[in-house]
C-alpha cells in the first residue's frame, strides 16, 4: 500500500485524427484513464484532440491542462493523428516527464477493426526524442493486455522524481570515522535529483536532550518496555538515554521538516554522548516514518527516500559482511525499522568495544523477494546500481566484538541466482538500501526521467 499523502499525479490528454469516429477515440481514451484511476494514479484529464484545421482543440486542451498541478502528462495516442497537432498540445509542458502512450483495436463480429494508434504513436516517437522530449514510448500490442501497469510504474517514478526536488534531508555531523564513501557533491545533487542535504551539529541535540521534560521520558520509556522484546534487563539509565536522544532527534526533524535523516554515529554520539544509539533510532522508526541510515551515509540517505517515494514505504539500510558465490550476508550492528521486522521488535542491551550500553535491535527480519539499490557518484556523475535477490535467513553467526553473549544481528542472506562476483565488481559501498519485491521497473523509470545511468 501506498503511505497516506502519497499521490500520483498525473495530466491526461487522448489523441485521434478529425475524420476517425470520435465514439472510438473517446471510449478508448475513457476506458485508458479509468485503469491508470483504479491503479491509483491522481488524473487531471482534457477531453481527446482532433486535428481541426483550426487547431482549436488543441488550444483548449492546453488551456485546461494548464490549470492542473501534475507531475507527468500521458500523451495517449488512440487512433492516427498528424504530429502537429500533438505537438502542439505538448509543447508548452516539456519541461514534465511524458508518456507517450499508443493504444490497440479492438475485436468486433469476429475480426479485428484499428484505427491505426500505432501509425500516430510512430510518426511521433522520434521528432519527441529528437526535440528533447522526456518521455517513456509504451505501445499496447494486438496480442497482448493493455499495458496499465507498466503506465503506473512510469508515472509513479515521474511523481517521485518530482517529490525529491523538493526534498530536504537532515545530517548530524559529516563523514562519521572519514570515511571516503559517504562524501557527495552538493552541486550535482541538487542539479541531477533535486535533494538538499543540511548539516547540523550534535552539540544542538545535546542541548535539546536537557531541555527534554521528565515526564516524557518517563512516558516512552514504559511504552517501550511494554512493546519491545528485551532480551535481558537492561542496566539503569539505558531504556531512558534511548529515549532522551530519540526524542531530541524527532523535535529536530519535526522542526526543520526533514524528509529523511543520517547522523554521525561512531564519532558522534557513541564517542561524545558515551553510548549506543540504535535503542534512540528503533524508537524513532516507532515513533515517525522517516527513513534513516547511520554514520553521514548522504547518497545512502538520498537512495532511501528515493525508494520511499517510489514504494511508499521507509526501507531499511544493510551491510555486508561475508559473500558466497552467489549470495551476501547483509545486516546491521544496530537497528532495523519495523517495516521490516518479522515479528516484535526485538531489543538486546549491549555494548561494543570500548562504547557504552545501548539497546541492540536484534529482531528477526523479513525474507522473500529483494532489491538492493544504492545512488553513488562515479567519474563526477551520479549512477545507480540495482539488482535483484531472494532474501533467506541466515545460519547463526556473530559479529566479534560484542560483549558476550554475542548478538545475532539482524540479517538476511541474499541470493542473486548468479555468480556474486558480477556484483562485487560493481558494488558502491558498503551500505545498500534494502526493498521488498521487485522494484527495478520502477527505478530504472526513475534512473530514466534523471537522466542518471543504471548499473545491474
Amino acid at each position: 500500500m501506498i503511505q497516506k499523502g502519497w499521490k500520483i499525479r498525473a495530466g491526461f490528454v487522448g489523441f485521434g485524427e478529425v475524420n476517425t469516429p470520435r465514439e472510438f477515440i473517446d471510449n478508448r481514451c475513457r476506458i485508458a484513464a479509468d485503469e491508470l484511476k483504479k491503479r491509483g494514479v491522481e488524473l487531471f484529464e482534457t477531453a481527446p484532440v482532433s486535428d481541426d484545421p483550426a487547431g482549436e482543440q488543441a488550444q483548449r486542451a492546453v488551456e485546461e491542462l494548464s490549470k492542473g498541478d501534475f507531475d507527468a502528462l500521458v500523451v495517449c495516442i488512440a487512433g492516427w493523428i498528424p504530429t502537429w497537432a500533438v505537438i502542439k498540445v505538448i509543447e508548452p509542458f516539456k519541461h514534465k516527464p511524458m508518456l507517450l502512450w499508443g493504444l490497440s483495436g479492438w475485436r468486433e463480429n469476429g475480426h479485428f477493426v484499428t484505427t491505426a494508434d500505432q501509425a500516430g504513436s510512430t510518426a511521433l516517437r522520434a521528432p519527441m526524442q529528437e526535440m528533447g522530449y522526456n518521455f517513456k514510448y509504451l505501445v499496447n500490442k494486438k496480442d497482448s493486455e493493455p499495458r496499465y501497469d507498466e503506465a503506473v510504474s512510469y508515472l509513479r517514478a515521474a511523481s517521485a522524481s518530482a517529490m525529491m526536488h523538493h526534498a530536504f534531508i537532515g545530517m548530524s555531523g559529516y563523514r562519521d570515522m572519514r570515511l571516503f564513501g559517504t562524501l557527495y557533491d552538493g552541486n550535482l545533487l541538487k542539479r541531477k535529483i533535486g535533494a538538499e542535504i543540511e548539516h547540523f551539529d550534535l552539540l544542538e541535540i545535546d542541548q535539546l536532550i536537557k531541555e527534554i521534560p521528565q515526564a516524557e521520558i518517563d512516558v516512552l520509556a514504559d511504552k517501550i518496555r511494554k512493546n519491545w522484546n528485551f532480551v535481558r534487563a537492561p542496566q539503569e539509565g539505558t531504556v531512558e538515554n534511548s529515549v532522551r536522544l530519540s526524542l531530541a532527534f524527532q523535535k529536530k526533524i519535526k522542526e526543520r521538516g526533514y524528509d529523511a535523516f543520517s547522523f554521525c554515529d561512531v564519532d558522534g554520539v557513541k564517542k561524545l554522548l558515551k553510548f549506543a544509539p540504535a535503542g534512540a533510532l528503533t524508537l524513532l522508526h516507532d515513533e515517525m516514518d522517516i527513513p534513516s541510515v547511520p554514520e553521514n551515509d548522504s547518497y545512502g540517505a538520498v537512495t532511501q527516500l528515493i525508494m520511499k517515494y517510489l514504494t511508499g514505504k521507509s526501507p531499511a539500510y544493510m551491510e555486508f559482511y561475508e559473500f558466497t558465490a552467489q549470495s551476501a550476508l547483509m545486516g546491521v550492528p544496530d537497528y532495523v525499522p519495523a517495516s521490516v521486522v518479522d515479528g516484535k521488535i526485538t531489543v538486546m542491551p549491549n555494548a561494543f568495544g570500548s562504547f557504552g550500553e545501548g539497546l541492540l535491535n536484534v529482531s528477526k527480519v523479513k525474507t522473500g523477494a529483494v532489491t538492493l539499490v544504492r545512488l553513488a557518484q562515479v567519474d563526477g556523475e551520479l549512477i545507480l546500481h540495482a539488482v535483484r535477490g531472494e532474501a533467506k535467513t541466515p545460519e547463526t553467526w556473530e559479529e566479534a566484538g560484542w560483549a558476550p553473549p554475542a548478538p545475532q544481528l539482524p540479517s538476511i542472506e541474499v541470493f542473486f541466482g548468479k555468480d556474486s562476483e558480477e556484483f562485487l565488481q560493481n558494488v558502491m559501498g558498503q551500505h545498500y538500501i534494502v526493498t521488498y519485491g521487485d522494484n527495478m521497473e520502477l527505478i530504472e523509470n526513475y534512473a530514466k526521467i534523471n537522466g542518471i545511468k543504471m548499473i545491474y
